[in-house]
């Protein structure tokens, strides 16, 4: 795959949705299926950092001051 890093989010999904299906169809044939898994595993692995990355940033608050600090919330047992 090409171009991966430049795809939004919401793009690497749709094209991961439609290898899902293609796969799920069940008449793909073999080698045919292993490019869409092989396919599919890099636009996962993509989500996974975009995701990863946000989660990163939603962690920090900036001050009135203007400093980062950590942010953090406890989750209920």
């Amino acid at each position: 795959m090409t171009n991966d890093n430049k795809l939004t989010f919401e793009e690497a999904m749709m094209k991961l949705e439609k290898i899902v299906e293609k796969l799920e169809e069940g008449d793909v044939p073999l080698e045919e299926a292993i490019t869409f898994y092989k396919d599919g595993m890099e636009l996962s692995k993509l989500c996974h950092d975009k995701l990863k990355s946000v989660e990163e940033q939603l962690t920090q608050i900036i001050t009135e001051d203007g400093r980062t600090e950590s942010f953090a919330i406890n989750e209920e047992e």
